[in-house]
């Protein structure tokens, strides 16, 4: 009785972790275009982030079956939650470990109303200094593309 509680315990749980991971959907104010010239450009590197927490639900699954192979009773009970917490903390760590940095640039425009922004975007080699451009969406959702 308590392996079952314990995985639909564990089920709900993955299925509370996936929701979580859900983007919003973009808001009025993500969808503003401005406009600017480019004042500088800098070389970077972006850390991927595809997939954030996968590893980590991953390995909290994993940790779980393994656990539930130990012992019986109480003494599995507390080995699925230990598999479950060190293979949240394993998986979460070989996700990071995995995670490629991609070549980006770090673009400052001087917009129209003479606010300077910063975006960091993956690179476009179509984009030079003094070039008009928009800035399309807001915060992390914001891309600098050609007028």
């Amino acid at each position: 009785m308590a392996i079952k509680f314990l995985s639909r315990l564990g089920m709900m749980l993955v299925a509370v972790l996936l929701a979580a991971c859900a983007t919003q959907p973009p808001q009025a104010d993500q969808m503003r275009i401005r406009e600017g010239v480019i004042e500088q450009i800098t070389p970077t590197q972006i850390q991927g982030s595809d997939h954030a927490g996968v590893g980590a639900i991953l390995g909290g699954i994993a940790g779980i079956g393994l656990g539930s192979l130990i012992g019986q009773g109480t003494g599995r009970d507390v080995a699925m939650a230990a598999g479950a917490i060190g293979g949240t903390v394993a998986g979460a760590q070989a996700g990071r470990n995995f995670a490629t940095p991609i070549a980006g640039q770090q673009i400052f425009v001087r917009t129209t109303s003479g606010v300077l922004v910063e975006v960091t975007q993956p690179v476009d080699h179509s984009l030079r200094v003094g070039q008009n451009v928009w800035i399309q969406g807001n915060g992390e959702n914001a891309r600098v593309i050609p007028r």
